[in-house]
């Protein structure tokens, strides 16, 4: 597989999350071209600010390899990681992040800070806007959806 449709499989899971009116946020952790952790948005449902996409993803890819270091993964996540997702990404030392939306608020991969350039013990190779219009648009149609039903 190639990574759009590694990423085509997360904007899938940020597709289930917005249908239960949450962020559309999907993450895959994937390795040796498997994937082997997923996760979405869930903050809203399971009233806890920790589940965002990445961890969810993350902490199944832990569970289902049976260990926390996933030196050999990769991630795909449709929204440039938070402060405190890219903490996750760094210790849990994921190889290489793709990910779709710049998040000129709140990314901290390039947007707004640059955690993975910061001289952590592990520094994660990035590369973003993939499928970036795709991953935009989710987005942009939630947040248009919301205001809407709040007039």
């Amino acid at each position: 597989m190639e990574k759009e449709d590694f990423m085509r499989y997360a904007l899938s899971l940020a597709k289930l999350s917005a249908e239960e009116n949450e962020v559309p946020i999907g993450a895959v952790v994937v390795c040796d071209g498997k994937i082997v952790g997923e996760g979405r948005n869930r903050r809203e449902t399971v009233k806890n600010a920790l589940h965002h996409a990445e961890i969810e993803a993350i902490d199944n890819a832990c569970k289902n390899l049976g260990g926390w270091r996933l030196w050999k993964c990769d991630l795909y996540v449709t929204l440039e990681p938070c402060p405190m997702c890219a903490g996750a990404i760094i210790n849990s030392r994921i190889k290489n992040v793709y990910f779709g939306a710049f998040d000129m608020k709140n990314g901290a991969v390039v947007s707004k800070a640059r955690l993975f350039d910061t001289d952590f013990t592990h520094k994660p190779n990035f590369e973003g806007g993939v499928l970036e219009s795709e991953c935009s648009v989710i987005l942009t149609d939630f947040f248009k959806q919301l205001r809407k039903s709040k007039e």
